[in-house]
């Protein structure tokens, strides 16, 4: 864990070399307060700011990644209030959704509600054995707000999704890992330093090819296969022309590691 800066913002801010790390650190249980979600739209702009390959959303908490929405906070709104900030926690969720960036969520310990929405925002979940993972919405006479009955069905589909969202119950880790709500099991207090090895190596590869990647893999799931095989074939031949084939070719050629471009137009060795 790192050290606790004297600052203590409610989220650190750990730019790294060609990824950034968002380290959620709001006690008791970091719960999604505004200025957790101000902390996260910080360190989504430092993402875009830097052209970074990857974010990795983590706890400085031990036993929670976040527990959810800020119910304290909740009490104190009216309709309206109750609107903005629901519409606050959307909209961020779907930039990090959205970001060129992969964003990977290290979760060791609790994510539940909202703080597990947030993890189903990224492109990735690395959980380890002590995770445990629920929308306990329906316990309050609310249900998951910020994506969660969307993204959650598309991730283990509709049978198992319902019984998630209609018991609230906690999913322990490898019954997530093997329904698919989390992508890679790992040892207890394993989960960011997956993360952080996962996030080095994207931080060596091209980021044209991470993009096309994920477009592939889009079109996969809303396209029949035909026209998402024309989607591959397109986003392939981009690469070659415009893409950086020419360096991995060189380079797997010259058995060396390939060097891409950064943001900057400077290199970072793939080795």
């Amino acid at each position: 864990m790192a050290a606790e800066p004297a600052s203590r913002p409610a989220v650190w801010i750990e730019p790294a070399d060609g990824y950034v790390v968002a380290r959620l650190a709001h006690p008791p249980a970091n719960p999604l307060s505004p200025v957790v979600l101000d902390g996260l739209a910080e360190a989504a702009q430092a993402v875009e700011d830097l052209g970074a390959r990857a974010l990795v959303i983590t706890s400085a908490l031990d036993g929670f990644f976040a527990a959810g929405a800020d119910i304290k906070h909740m009490r104190t709104l009216d309709a309206d209030g109750f609107a903005v900030y629901g519409t606050q926690m959307r909209q961020l969720f779907q930039r990090i959704t959205e970001l060129e960036a992969i964003s990977i969520a290290a979760i060791d310990g609790l994510a539940l509600g909202g703080g597990l929405e947030l993890a189903f925002a990224c492109t990735l979940r690395i959980g380890s054995d002590a995770a445990r993972l629920g929308l306990p919405e329906v316990h309050l006479g609310l249900i998951p707000g910020a994506g969660g009955t969307q993204r959650l069905p598309r991730l283990i589909g509709r049978s198992r999704a319902l019984e998630v969202l209609l018991t609230g119950r906690q999913v322990p880790a490898p019954e997530a890992h093997a329904i698919g709500m989390i992508d890679r099991l790992v040892p207890a207090g394993t989960a960011e330093q997956v993360a952080l090895e996962i996030a080095v190596q994207l931080a060596r590869s091209s980021a044209p090819a991470l993009a096309a990647i994920r477009r592939c893999v889009e079109s996969a799931l809303t396209e029949e296969l035909e026209p998402g095989i024309a989607v591959e074939a397109a986003e392939e031949q981009a690469l070659f022309v415009d893409g950086e084939a020419s360096e991995g070719f060189a380079a797997f050629l010259e058995r060396r590691p390939p060097v891409f471009r950064t943001a900057g137009g400077t290199g970072i060795a793939n080795g």
